[in-house]
């Protein structure tokens, strides 16, 4: 049952608006939405901080009040909110504010029946409603984010991931973890639905970021605490890209963990959201992490679906470059690993040696450092394992000129590998000779330089 709530009436059941003082609130700027006027919440607020300052007592005084006085239905409030108004509206007297004391009517004379009564009260509630949702306007439009604000962010995202292992790793860390948490600090407050999409992408594409580079940095497992975030954040948002990238990059934490089943099911889990170059990459991955996982029948069926990918996929489409985009050198490195893993060094001699040719012609901007290291490590490894010294030396060369805070984590373990590769050759002079450069080469790796 809908309780009335009794109003004060005047002379006909009908109050004369108080026009003067809705116009004085008008006047007065909204200190919350720039470029509004003061909303009835907000002068509530004022008046009760203000009565608060100058008595030191509470005050309760809300939206609805300032209505019924904005309608007319009160006409000489009390002399301690009068004196608030004037100060937060800036009138001189309670005369500009449409104040004046006026003779009451009995109410035994102004109500004459019980049917007035009733319709007198119900149009007050149904004013206060309204009243109150002309107020909310402010709030539902009112954002704390622009979208030049959100454009910015998304720029600096693509120009981190842009520059990834081009520039020293432990600045452009800082500089993802900041845009992170400038993210989750805008979500914090006010905006609309599309834009608060739009932050939650900003968010996991850093925290994707930064799992990416804190397995590069030698802690995957730890990596995993930015991923599962980060595909929170792709849920909110509801973006399938970057879902594929989050599972990639639980699949590369996961991957060198050399845990292969679940990377594989982390490739598998993001295949089904993926397009474009991120279904090259995981389809990709999924070989390789079946290969590795000694499935070598399902790691061939899982290569067809990567060549079929890298067909379709343009980089260009892309959100991101760096480590979130797979061009078809970047595939054929993959592939040969995968056939390595298989047991097919010439095989992998082939892609790899394609992959390293395709990169060579690219522009520096275009390239991949971090792929092409590892590429031409495979070659390395291929051509040991043909027997081909010589090429192997050729191959390792331009990996041991990697500045030291570019030496991750994944490119010391394939070092490692294709140094035990070729120690297989005993005292052979450029085997040897490989053991040691790679030897000097691992005692600067990037997370020494991180910590120092």
């Amino acid at each position: 049952m809908l309780t009335l709530r009794a109003c004060p009436v005047t002379l006909g059941g009908v109050s004369e608006p108080n026009g003067q003082l809705r116009a004085a609130r008008e006047r007065a700027p909204s200190r919350r939405v720039p470029g509004a006027s003061m909303s009835r919440a907000e002068v509530a607020e004022a008046v009760n901080a203000w009565l608060w300052d100058t008595t030191g007592k509470r005050f309760d005084l809300d939206a609805r009040a300032v209505a019924r006085w904005e309608r007319g239905a009160v006409r000489w409030p009390g002399a301690h909110y009068r004196s608030a108004l004037r100060h937060v509206l800036g009138e001189t007297d309670d005369a500009a504010l449409g104040f004046r004391q006026s003779s009451r009517v009995p109410v035994s004379a102004a109500i004459t029946s019980t049917d007035r009564r009733s319709l007198t009260d119900l149009s007050g509630v149904l004013m206060d409603a309204a009243d109150e949702s002309s107020d909310l306007l402010a709030r539902a439009e009112a954002t704390n984010v622009g979208d030049l604000t959100i454009e910015q962010l998304h720029t600096d995202i693509r120009r981190i991931a842009a520059s990834y292992l081009q520039v020293d790793t432990l600045p452009l860390f800082v500089r993802t973890r900041a845009l992170r948490d400038r993210a989750f600090i805008l979500l914090d407050g006010r905006q609309r639905p599309g834009q608060a999409r739009d932050l939650y992408t900003a968010a996991g594409w850093s925290l994707t970021l930064l799992g990416w580079m804190t397995t590069d940095l030698g802690r995957p497992d730890i990596a995993e605490a930015h991923c599962r975030t980060a595909w929170a954040c792709a849920e909110n948002a509801d973006h399938d890209g970057l879902r594929a990238w989050v599972r990639a990059t639980q699949h590369t934490a996961a991957f060198w963990q050399q845990d292969y089943d679940r990377a594989a099911q982390y490739a598998a889990d993001g295949l089904s959201y993926a397009t474009g170059t991120a279904r090259t990459f995981l389809a990709s991955a999924h070989a390789l992490d079946l290969a590795r996982a000694g499935r070598p029948d399902d790691a061939r069926n899982a290569l067809s679906t990567a060549s079929r990918a890298v067909d379709a996929a343009d980089p260009a489409n892309d959100d991101l470059s760096g480590p979130f985009t797979c061009g078809a050198e970047r595939a054929a490195g993959l592939r040969s690993d995968v056939e390595l893993s298989l047991g097919q060094p010439a095989i992998t001699a082939e892609h790899a040696d394609r992959a390293v040719a395709a990169l060579d012609a690219l522009p520096r901007q275009a390239r991949n450092p971090g792929s092409e290291r590892m590429i031409r490590l495979q070659q390395v490894k291929a051509r040991l394992a043909l027997g081909e010294l010589d090429g192997a030396a050729d191959a390792l060369a331009p990996v041991l000129d990697t500045a030291p805070q570019h030496r991750v984590r994944p490119l010391m373990v394939r070092l490692a590998e294709a140094a035990d590769a070729a120690a297989a050759f005993g005292r052979e002079p450029a085997a040897h000779g490989m053991c040691d450069d790679i030897a000097e080469f691992v005692r600067h790796p990037v997370v020494a330089e991180l910590t120092a």
